[in-house]
């Protein structure tokens, strides 16, 4: 019997610590998916917003400070050029009002180290989290990219025929605007159905729009916009409902 008693124990103290073990590692799971990540247009700062009270901070424009109203100071993040992919990593300043439109305010430096359309500053911005630190090596910093490169010891000196005609150089073709504005994906096409009425309801807005992604995924969606003045105002209508994380997303 007391042989029994102690096997029970054994086996309730293992199951037990199974238990702990698989709650742990699910915690950590959702610790490492629950990274911020955002999609939007950015504002590039200039003394001029400043003046203006567009903005409540300055930002210095050799700095990699950013301002960003959803996440810490000091949290580290990348910002990501979406139209051409080119990223850098920066860091969030303190807090600073600035246009709800806008995901987050750059300075100059950033922005030109992402070679940003200002007609276009379409960036993503990502938390780094401790545990997903390795992402932060697939962004580049081209400050030491270009340092190498002025570095590097010229072996060869060329001059160029002034007689041989010179290829045409094709300039950069502008990028059509063609933008939507993503407010939520929900598992079931019900609950997708219940948020449009709420939008319908509380908001300006009258235009919004379901999406089937999969048949996990149902959009409710604004757009799509095809100048930056009809995605403000739209994206500002359906601001004061206050929801949790909207984003823009380019139209192919």
């Amino acid at each position: 019997m007391l042989y029994k008693n102690i096997l029970s124990i054994i086996i309730f103290l293992l199951l037990s610590n199974c238990t702990t073990n698989n709650l742990l590692n699910n915690k950590h799971n959702k610790t490492i998916e629950n990274v911020y990540s955002n999609k939007g247009f950015a504002l590039v700062y200039s003394d001029n917003l400043y003046k203006k009270k567009i903005l409540s901070k300055k930002i210095e424009e050799r700095s990699l400070v950013i301002f960003q109203k959803n996440l810490k100071l000091n949290t580290q993040v990348i910002i990501r050029n979406i139209l051409n992919d080119k990223s850098i990593i920066g860091v969030v300043g303190k807090n600073s009002s600035y246009p709800s439109f806008n995901n987050s305010v750059l300075s100059i430096r950033i922005a030109d180290e992402l070679d940003l359309d200002k007609s276009q500053p379409f960036v993503e911005i990502s938390e780094i989290r401790g545990n997903s630190i390795f992402v932060a090596k697939k962004a580049k910093t081209y400050d030491e990219e270009r340092n190498v490169a002025v570095k590097a010891p010229v072996n060869e000196i060329s001059i160029n025929d002034l007689n041989i005609p010179k290829k045409s150089v094709k300039k950069k073709q502008n990028l059509k605007f063609l933008y939507s504005i993503k407010i939520a994906d929900f598992y079931f096409k019900n609950t997708a159905l219940s948020m449009l009425n709420r939008i319908n309801a509380y908001s300006l807005v009258n235009k919004a729009k379901i999406k089937k992604i999969n048949n996990k995924k149902y959009r409710v969606y604004l757009g799509p916009f095809s100048n930056i003045n009809s995605l403000k105002k739209s994206y500002n209508d359906i601001s004061i409902l206050q929801f949790e994380n909207i984003e823009i997303i380019k139209n192919d």
